[in-house]
Formats: structure tokens, sequence, C-alpha cells
């Protein structure tokens, strides 16, 4: 049997699943990540094909920069997803995923831009920008 991923936001309206395994999750430390989520964001990228996510009416898309999107639910607030415009992946935030997720860190990117109040002390690749 094929092993199903799933999640959502805190209060339920918006959810997701996918049958394919998420990559790695991406430790991102940049500006935005972090004034939007309060520490860094990690995520990880699952194939658009595949992908269904039950409430989209109550699923918000932000584009935060030229080059991408993120999505959070209009009733609670979380943060769910980040897209690169016409990208045939979604990267989705790790910790919206049901436990257990099976998910581990991979590397760190955008380390140039990290929070002064805090180290990156896990061993892992990290990178001043994207990697």
């Amino acid at each position: 049997m094929d092993r199903e991923y799933t999640g959502g936001c805190a209060c339920g309206a918006v959810r997701f699943r996918s049958r394919n395994k998420p990559g790695p999750v991406v430790a991102c430390h940049c500006s935005q990540c972090r004034r939007q989520t309060g520490l860094y964001f990690a995520s990880a990228d699952v194939p658009l094909d595949g992908l269904v996510i039950d409430g989209r009416e109550t699923l918000h898309w932000y584009q935060s920069s030229e080059a991408a999107e993120r999505g959070f639910c209009r009733n609670c607030g979380s943060a769910l997803f980040w897209q690169r415009i016409g990208s045939d992946v979604v990267s989705i935030l790790a910790g919206a995923f049901d436990k257990p997720s099976d998910l581990a860190i991979g590397y760190h990117i955008y380390c140039a831009e990290k929070g002064d109040f805090y180290e990156i002390n896990d061993g892992l690749p990290q990178y001043p920008g994207a990697g």
C-alpha cells in the first residue's frame, strides 16, 4: 500500500494530501521567511501532480516577490505553502504535515540572512544564499 502524506492548517479548514514522498526539509533563513514564521521556514517540496488540497476557498495566495508566492489559511493564518511562480512543485511547511511525517532537515539556505538570536548547530550543510 502506498504511503499518503497528509496535513493542514491549525484550524483544519485547509487540508492536503499527496502520495508523492516529500523531498528533504530545507530550512530557509532569509528575511522574508523569518518575518513570516518568527524563526526560519522549514519546508519540503512535493510535486503538484498528485497533490490534493481541500478547503481551497479558505486558502489565500500572497505574491511575496516577483518570483514566488506564499499560501496561508485565511481563517487561522497558518503559513502552509511556498511556490516559485510557474513551478511544478510546491514547498509545504514541515510543521503542517501530520505525524508521523518521516521528514528530516537536509540543509540550510540563506544563512547569511539568519536572525542574530540563534545559532545553527546541527552539523548539516549551510549555504549563504540559495544553495
